[in-house]
């Protein structure tokens, strides 16, 4: 496959975007098309941005930022979230590590993933619309939260031993190559280039510093948690890593620049 090629095969893996591939696809394609993750999120950031700087034109900002929400999962299916309330549900009902994954592959959501998934929609809602003071750094935040989010959830997989146990899972030939932490960090900073000039065109190079730290600690966490409920991660676990990095860009962008 050319880059392109594997670009559009990240895009098919993480979104719902109508995109065409010719032939067959290898796992090792996949493999490869994993090092374009990031830039899927970033190109995920920019159509949002875009969108609710169009929107807001029209309806009021706190309407405005619900829309775009919304417009996410649209775009996404709801990918990350649903790995997020699964990981609530096995790791709040399961005891075993055994039933924590019987649970985490069951499609009925629970009390535990209920209870989780709507805090963290109203997190995502009240952080955006605390960032709305200022429309450019709100802009940024979704940019940034969707490219950084991904790229920190890919480079766990170099961390952690794959522990799902149903072979079909679609993460498991992306696990199967990147268990090595340099290839998985190299393979996770696909949409850094593009960013960093974002970036560091609205922020000082302290806050952008202190964002990584967050990323940092925020990774730590995860990788410590998923260690101790799973001695190691599934497909659901880098979405609920994610999702948990993806408020943490926005409370930081909320606590040190607003």
């Amino acid at each position: 496959m050319s880059q392109f090629a594997l670009f559009k095969l990240a895009l098919i893996f993480l979104t719902r975007v109508p995109v065409k591939l010719s032939g067959s696809v290898s796992d090792e394609e996949i493999n490869l098309s994993s090092r374009y993750f990031a830039m899927v999120g970033f190109c995920i950031g920019l159509f949002m941005a875009f969108s609710l700087w169009v929107i807001a034109y029209w309806v009021p900002m706190n309407v405005a930022i619900l829309f775009i929400l919304g417009l996410g999962l649209l775009v996404t299916g709801a990918f990350h979230e649903d790995g997020f309330a699964d990981v609530w549900d096995g790791f709040g009902g399961g005891w075993s590590q055994q039933q924590k994954l019987d649970i985490m592959k069951d499609s009925r959501i629970g009390t535990y993933g209920a209870v989780a998934l709507f805090i963290l929609m109203m997190s995502k809602y009240q952080l955006l619309l605390a960032l709305s003071e200022d429309l450019v750094t709100l802009l940024f935040a979704i940019v940034i939260a969707q490219t950084l989010s991904r790229m920190t959830a890919t480079s766990l997989i170099g961390k952690l031993p794959y522990v799902q146990l149903d072979a079909q899972s679609k993460v498991k030939p992306i696990a199967k190559d990147l268990q090595s932490t340099s290839r998985a960090i190299l393979y996770a900073s696909g949409g850094m280039v593009p960013l960093l000039g974002l970036g560091l065109s609205t922020f000082s190079i302290w806050h952008m510093l202190g964002l990584f730290v967050t990323l940092w600690l925020t990774r730590w966490g995860c990788q410590q948690w998923f260690a101790r409920q799973l001695g190691g991660y599934t497909g659901d676990c880098l979405g609920a890593a994610q999702q948990i990095c993806e408020v943490a860009i926005y409370t930081f962008c909320v606590v040190s620049v607003l």
